[in-house]
């Protein structure tokens, strides 16, 4: 089994740059940290760290071994306060990954159920869809919001569920949403400036299908991955967007946003992904709840 403080030495000279330098920080004789890196190496069957001017340097595998220590240390500096916030019994916590490519509009509107909860602390992680649902499988997650559903693999005893199947709509400043435009919607898409998702979200292929079915080629000036900054730049006037109706309630509190028109057929889902130990969440049971009203 790893030897976690010959792993934390191991951390400590990687990160002060040499054995001087470390053992300076922890108080500790050079030789007595050396000795235990060498441990390190043998456990491990390769050299982790190579001399380097008056330091070191990082191995190709002590390269791979301090990127999953920094990882280790780092979750481990946050254990006292996660602790105290647990036994005092009054922090609320939720853990939510929000995969690539789905609207953060609509992310936003499926949590806010839970967030006028007492003492929520509300971890909110973005991520690639693979990464987050291994995330969640080890328990580091609660729930995970994602523009598809989990993949059948039992290994991972993952469930999901679709919570939204919403109509997309299109908006844009005062200024380019005029009713000559809005009456002359989808063409009009051919005259405006053009904002859209990037290729990672899901909603963007559906969207590329809807233009060539319309016969529209538009002018696209800008692509952004997360909504809520397509949303801001279209705010203050480079282009006309799409977004979910249901995160058109945000884009509402955004003083200039004018309505143009809805994609006819098009929509955005949003998929719930659990754990089958976290499916009993109280906030995840409430966000899922809320959202088959």
């Amino acid at each position: 089994m790893l030897n976690y403080r010959h792993l934390h030495y191991f951390w400590v000279v990687t990160k002060e740059g040499g054995f001087a330098r470390a053992a300076e920080r922890m108080d500790m004789a050079v030789q007595t940290i050396s000795a235990q890196v060498r441990e390190l190496e043998k456990a491990l069957g390769h050299q982790l760290l190579k001399p380097s001017g008056r330091g070191v340097a990082l191995t190709e595998a002590g390269q791979a071994a301090f990127a999953r220590a920094e990882e280790i240390f780092q979750l481990g500096q946050g254990i006292p306060d996660e602790v105290r916030e647990a036994g005092s019994g009054k922090v609320a916590r939720l853990a939510v990954g929000l995969s690539d490519g789905i609207s953060k509009l609509a992310a936003h509107a499926l949590l806010e159920p839970v967030l006028s909860t007492p003492n929520l602390r509300l971890v909110c992680h973005e991520g690639e869809f693979e990464q987050l649902l291994s995330e969640l499988a080890l328990h580091h997650l609660d729930l995970v919001l994602a523009g598809q559903a989990a993949p059948r693999n039992p290994n991972l005893r993952l469930t999901s569920e679709r919570l939204v199947d919403s109509p997309v709509e299109w908006y844009g400043p005062a200024r380019l949403v005029g009713k000559t435009k809005r009456d002359r919607f989808p063409q009009s898409l051919n005259d405006l400036p053009v904002l859209l998702p990037t290729g990672h979200s899901a909603l963007r292929p559906t969207l590329d299908h809807w233009f060539e079915s319309q016969g529209l080629r538009p002018r696209i000036v800008g692509e952004f991955e997360d909504s809520a900054l397509l949303a801001v730049f279209a705010a203050r006037g480079l282009g006309v967007f799409p977004v979910s109706r249901l995160g058109a309630d945000d884009v509402g509190l955004m003083r200039g946003l004018r309505l143009l028109g809805s994609s006819e057929g098009v929509k955005e889902e949003i998929h719930a992904i659990r754990s089958r130990r976290g499916q009993h969440h109280p906030l995840v049971m409430q966000v899922v709840a809320a959202a088959r009203l």
